[in-house]
């Protein structure tokens, strides 16, 4: 039998042995967090919507945490120009679905993961019954386009549902400016200024926690084109930004998830 498919034995405080359900592969984190912990994220439900240069690392890490169930988001699929930055981003996958891509991804890393896939456009209209549609956890939003970004944050407030939303990683370079903030205290952001705008229309000022960087973005670097559809423009980007903006995500949601239960 392969160490992959062993279970760890762990050692109670009165020195007896009992057998843990936390596999083999997830022995580190073991080590870092503890039993309790892992246990919450192998207990928990996680939304990912959107799987492009943010969302896919977020997703990914989500999984490597142990998060025993996940539902992923996003009907885009694999173009080469993707290659610089997402992680389902291959020659071999070139032309694929990304949520297809991305699902086969996690589940290698963990086959026993309960994964949901819908490749499907994340449609204004429908974001209330997509964060209705299960008993969420965590929502992670790496949408990039500003409409159903905005309803679905507003759909997370409204329902109660903790959500941490990925803004502008394109155009910028420095890492150490990369920020988690709730969205009323970020500063310097295009899209954080759009989405506060929308969403103070809909009577929504708190309750949305950000990754965001006040780095100034060089209006050379960006193209108005008909190409960049459904969005208005292309702008530069660099390899490790989207995927840093995606594991600050990812730490806000597990972070959150492993926090003690508090006493009523």
């Amino acid at each position: 039998m392969g160490l992959g498919n062993l279970h760890l034995i762990s050692t109670s405080f009165a020195g007896s042995k009992f057998v843990s359900m936390i596999p083999y592969w997830m022995s580190r984190t073991q080590l870092l967090l503890g039993d309790e912990p892992i246990e919450k994220l192998m207990g928990s439900h996680v939304l990912v919507v959107g799987l492009g240069g943010v969302g896919g690392i977020c997703a990914e890490m989500i999984a490597r945490s142990g998060v025993g169930k996940m539902t992923i988001v996003d009907a885009d699929t694999v173009d080469l120009s993707n290659g610089n930055r997402q992680i389902p981003a291959l020659h071999s996958t070139a032309g694929k679905l990304k949520a297809e891509v991305m699902a086969a991804r996690l589940r290698d890393i963990n086959p026993e993961l309960d994964l949901t896939v819908l490749p499907t456009y994340m449609e204004k209209e429908k974001a209330a019954e997509l964060v209705q549609s299960a008993p969420y956890d965590f929502i992670v939003d790496c949408i990039d386009t500003l409409s159903p970004k905005v309803m679905l944050l507003k759909a997370c407030v409204e329902a109660g549902i903790p959500v941490v939303s990925s803004l502008g990683a394109g155009g910028k370079l420095d890492p150490s400016l990369v920020t988690i903030a709730p969205l009323e205290e970020s500063k310097e952001c295009t899209l954080a200024r759009y989405v506060r705008k929308r969403l103070h229309k809909q009577g929504i000022y708190k309750g949305i926690t950000v990754v965001y960087s006040p780095e100034k973005i060089d209006p050379e670097k960006v193209i108005v084109t008909e190409k960049a559809y459904p969005k208005k423009s292309l702008i530069g980007t660099i390899s490790y930004m989207p995927a840093i903006f995606g594991c600050q995500c990812a730490s806000v949601v597990i972070r959150a998830l492993i926090q003690p239960e508090k006493e009523a």
